[in-house]
């Protein structure tokens, strides 16, 4: 079975088309500034060289149709025809409460995006697009919606719900409720399988560390907590978000710099984080060149972050109880030997220990704690893309 996956931005569009039954990609790429001037795509068959085509795209009807004429083009596409496709697989941040897994999209899953545009209005709003544009060109085969939030859903309610009163969880379901969950559910299983061990009977704490970044207790195979929020704000620092702070900080910074609620929400996602500790960059890579030339703030930002992961890491191990194996995951998690190498330091009374000439590595699936280490540290890149697609082929098949 061929399975096409999409990811809808605003004016962006992310694919990748798989052959299932190897779990091969045979090409992947994204279009870039749908509906703005200097529109492209991107194409890659395989492992070949990245084909770029620059074309006005007005819209995503427009670019989903430019992707189609790649992947059947005469030279350098991958199918014959579109009709190949067997199954449309559609990334969705947020399915609210309404789906704790991957669904057959309907009228009624369509009704209930909708609904949650409040709770994800950057992201919402495009996926739906995406989802609507695809049917259009391709009705005659199943569309699956697979959501950031439901592998979350399994959070008890002590874990998920504030201290807020009642009330407003009920008016208008303000909770906690996670991100990045296909990514934790791909590396959890694939842990598992790298174990040797059912992930049902495993605790595992997976964390997805990139310019957004999150950490996920994983008990038996089910999310049990998870560090983002209501929204992706919450939790650890992150490259330009804030993460936890005290809530009054918001009201207090408002009056004393005379900002409205967007000026704030921008500074808190925008502006905070390692770039605003750090002053030099979001991105790690620029902080430990930067760390490195004696940049103290640039240290002190690397340092604030292992710090608040490592700290996740514990409370996550309190919570369950104990932990069988911690994994890293996503941009910096799966390149930085000496930001895992940080974070893992101080967890020895957990039975951590990290082996440094296993550690040296990167972008692979790799256990690098030491042979004696009582909990493994293992590193898997992600993969949502095929875990997109394997819950697609899961559902047309039933």
């Amino acid at each position: 079975m061929k399975v096409l996956v999409i990811n809808c931005g605003s004016s962006s569009l992310k694919y990748q088309v798989f052959d299932m039954e190897t779990e091969t990609v045979l090409a992947k790429g994204n279009v870039e500034r749908i509906g703005i001037d200097g529109a492209f795509l991107k194409y890659r068959r395989g492992d070949e060289d990245t084909i770029t085509v620059e074309a006005e795209i007005p819209n995503h009807e427009v670019a989903i149709q430019l992707v189609f004429d790649a992947l059947t083009h005469k030279e350098y596409g991958v199918l014959a025809s579109v009709s190949e496709i067997e199954a449309v697989g559609h990334r969705v941040v947020h399915a609210g409460e309404k789906y704790a897994r991957s669904v057959l999209i309907d009228d009624d899953v369509m009704a209930a995006l909708r609904e949650c545009v409040d709770l994800a209005p950057l992201h919402n709003p495009p996926n739906i697009m995406g989802i609507e544009v695809a049917q259009r060109l391709m009705p005659d085969v199943k569309h699956v919606a697979v959501f950031d939030t439901a592998f979350h859903q399994t959070m008890p309610d002590y874990a998920y719900l504030y201290a807020l009163p009642y009330e407003l969880y009920e008016k208008y379901k303000v909770r906690r409720y996670g991100f990045h969950g296909t990514s934790h559910k791909y590396v959890a299983q694939r842990a598992a399988s790298l174990l040797g061990r059912p992930l049902s009977e495993l605790k595992v704490i997976t964390c997805h560390l990139g310019n957004g970044a999150s950490v996920t207790a994983v008990k038996n195979g089910k999310s049990v907590d998870t560090s983002m929020g209501f929204t992706p704000l919450e939790g650890l620092i992150m490259g330009t978000r804030s993460g936890d702070l005290d809530p009054a900080v918001v009201t207090f910074l408002q009056e004393k710099e005379n900002l409205t609620s967007e000026e704030m929400n921008n500074l808190l996602n925008k502006k905070s984080g390692v770039l605003g500790i750090s002053g030099v960059s979001s991105d790690f890579r620029s902080l430990e060149e930067a760390s490195q030339q004696g940049n103290r703030r640039a240290e002190l930002a690397m340092e604030m972050f292992a710090y608040r992961v490592r700290k996740y890491i514990g409370a996550y191990a309190a919570a369950m109880g104990g932990v069988d194996a911690i994994v890293f995951t996503a941009g910096l998690g799966e390149n930085s030997a000496s930001m895992r190498q940080s974070i893992c330091e101080g967890l020895e009374f957990l039975g951590v220990a990290i082996d440094p000439v296993k550690n040296d590595v990167r972008g692979k699936d790799v256990d690098v704690s030491a042979d004696d280490a009582k909990v493994r540290v293992l590193l898997i890149p992600t993969n949502e893309e095929l875990m997109i697609a394997r819950d697609t082929v899961e559902l047309v098949r039933g």
